[in-house]
């Protein structure tokens, strides 16, 4: 998941880039209204934490431009605490969310994941698929009822596959979800990464199949059933 963050307290925006890091977020950071817009115009990102008095572009604007662009990107605002006429104005403009400065930061956290969700398409905070089971708010996966070991790049990677299952995910695509800027990720580390993920989750109900030049996308089968005669299938 990556989270582009709009934040012009240095403070601050170290804190919370650094506290969502260690959550298993690829986070962005931008300090002014303008590179928010360029950001959100030209990269996709799976959530927007936005500070309302940005420098040289509000952040009502770089919201108001956003959804003029017809994105659903979900967008959690931050505000002072009395700034109560432009919380309204951010929630009127399409915002998800709010929170007023100063907050906890385990709130902020369970706000994101809340948003995330929403933004994937909502529904539960466990996701099943097979004997898959992943539960987004303690972000710790399942095989078959025993804990899965992931690196957060392998468990960032089931999450892309997971809210895309029955469909392609390309190698860019997951470059988009799962890095950040001056990251250099070539499309040979995704292959290693998948492959890693691979071993961990096949001969279990579930695979990631390969198709090749287009992508990958999460499965699930049935195991071939047991023959209790010995015999060979009929």
């Amino acid at each position: 998941m990556r989270i582009l963050l709009a934040e012009d307290d240095t403070v601050l925006a170290d804190g919370l880039t650094r506290s969502l890091r260690q959550a298993g977020y690829a986070t962005d950071c931008v300090n002014n209204g303008d590179a928010a817009d360029t950001a959100l115009s030209t990269q996709d990102f799976d959530l927007l934490i936005l500070d309302l008095g940005l420098p040289k572009l509000s952040g009502l604007e770089v919201l108001k431009r956003l959804r003029a662009r017809n994105s659903r990107l979900p967008v959690l605002i931050l505000t002072a605490a009395d700034s109560v006429e432009q919380r309204v104005k951010g929630l009127d403009l399409g915002a998800d969310d709010y929170m007023a400065k100063p907050f906890a930061l385990s709130e902020l956290e369970a706000r994101v994941r809340a948003l995330t969700r929403r933004g994937s398409g909502g529904g539960p905070t466990v996701v099943k698929h097979g004997p898959l089971t992943y539960d987004q708010v303690g972000r710790v996966a399942y095989l078959n009822d025993q804990m899965l070991e992931l690196s957060a790049r392998e468990l960032g990677l089931l999450e892309v596959l997971l809210q895309r299952t029955g469909r392609l995910v390309s190698k860019d695509q997951l470059v988009d979800h799962l890095c950040e800027w001056g990251e250099e990720v070539s499309n040979n580390a995704i292959e290693v990464y998948v492959h890693r993920l691979r071993k961990k989750i096949e001969g279990a109900g579930v695979r990631i199949a390969t198709v090749r030049g287009l992508g990958y996308c999460l499965e699930k089968f049935p195991e071939t059933p047991s023959n209790p005669s010995g015999g060979k299938p009929a």
